[in-house]
């Protein structure tokens, strides 16, 4: 029997925990007068990462996700050697070539060629083997009509056209990637991506920090869920994405409480919404399955003509899904009390991913009375074979080939 032999550790992280001192006295003057043991009570001490250990094998691809302020971002330097831990070590085999932040390591009074130059001799290359790769950069980067300008006067799409082209051509064993992605147009944004994939199958080590779940799901072998500086899950892809959009809904909720008023406000207004599906509240939308959205109303007043509508949202914000009683040709009766609506939503056939409620109570003109944004939520399970907000039975898909005569 054969044994398979696991790639070596290209990176190695362990114990590593990083703290930043956040300063209270904003100005000079407040500094000056808390100088000495007083000053203490104006620092606060914030952990951005909390002993973090991590070992990350030749070839692979990790995708690092969770909320603004999770750590992701200030982990990936570390790794990368931009700051240095607090406590723990970072150790790493091979050429790294880093896109961090926009235009790092670009100096604006230079032209694009000479930074060009410099960036690359700050990633290893010697000036000729810049030489070498030099058209093919520019020609990379799309932007040769301007490689002779500064780059202060260069677009934030400009700066990742170049950087990124830069970065992608010092022929690096592990890229590591913050978010870059989501700035230039889409072409470009193809070509980094087929580029990304160009690198995965000559075997190179990639490390993503991304808010694009759907990129990590997607490009990623292996998530890691970062919540306050603490490794929450490392694993799965998709159990990584699911985990953290759990994480979301709860701080949400958490939120919303605190803003809300504590007294239900008076007149016509939308109670509760709730979302059942199989007759299970809570569990996972499977294709097929029938989902029941119900909304409880309720007026003060007797309202004769009145209507309820729904709306379902991806988490980008997208509306998936909306419609309404009147469309759905219901003519409500007059409401004075409380009443329920349901909507049953047949043989659902929503993609993988997070979805928002909102329900809405509206007068016959259709002006909104009352709207409970995001009332509830649910998660569509994951399926391999389909990406997207739709999903469609494997029997609706069909694949045929011909080849054309010679």
């Amino acid at each position: 029997m054969l044994s398979v032999v696991e790639p070596p550790v290209v990176v190695r992280v362990s114990g590593v925990s990083k703290r930043f001192t956040v300063r209270k006295d904003s100005s000079i003057k407040e500094r000056i007068v808390t100088l000495g043991r007083a000053g203490r009570r104006h620092r606060e001490d914030f952990w951005a990462l909390r002993d973090v250990t991590l070992d990350i094998h030749a070839g692979t691809t990790i995708g690092l996700i969770g909320h603004n302020g999770s750590g992701k971002s200030t982990l990936l330097k570390v790794i990368g050697g931009i700051i240095d831990p607090t406590t723990g070590e970072v150790s790493q085999r091979g050429r790294l070539a880093a896109l961090l932040e926009l235009g790092a390591g670009f100096h604006p009074d230079l032209t694009g060629r000479e930074n060009v130059y410099l960036n690359a001799s700050v990633l290893g290359l010697s000036r000729e083997e810049t030489d070498e790769k030099f058209d093919d950069i520019v020609q990379f980067s799309g932007i040769a009509d301007f490689i002779d300008t500064q780059v202060k006067f260069y677009s934030s799409g400009m700066y990742v056209r170049l950087a990124f082209a830069v970065a992608v051509h010092t022929d690096p064993d592990i890229l590591l990637v913050d978010e870059v992605l989501a700035v230039g147009d889409e072409a470009f944004q193809r070509k980094c991506l087929d580029k990304i994939r160009t690198f995965q199958q000559e075997g190179r080590t990639i490390i993503i920090v991304s808010h694009s779940l759907g990129q990590i799901t997607e490009l990623c072998d292996r998530a890691v869920l970062l919540n306050r500086g603490d490794v929450v899950y490392d694993g799965d892809p998709a159990s990584a994405v699911a985990a953290f959009r759990d994480i979301l809904e709860t701080r949400r909720l958490a939120e919303r409480s605190e803003t809300e008023e504590p007294a239900t406000p008076e007149g016509v207004v939308i109670e509760t919404t709730a979302v059942v599906v199989g007759r299970e509240p809570g569990s996972s939308v499977r294709f097929g399955d029938d989902l029941e959205i119900t909304a409880r109303v309720r007026s003060s007043e007797r309202l004769e003509d009145w209507l309820c509508a729904i709306q379902v949202d991806n988490t980008m914000g997208q509306k998936v899904l909306g419609t309404d009683t009147r469309r759905l040709g219901m003519d409500l009766p007059p409401l004075h009390g409380e009443a329920s609506v349901t909507f049953i939503l047949k043989g659902s056939t929503f993609g993988e991913g997070k979805y928002f409620v909102n329900t809405s109570f509206m007068d016959s003109a259709s002006r909104h009375i009352h709207d409970l944004p995001q009332a509830a939520s649910f998660d569509a399970e994951p399926y391999a074979r389909i990406t997207g907000a739709l999903r469609v039975d494997d029997a609706a898909v069909e694949v045929r080939f011909a080849a054309d005569a010679s």
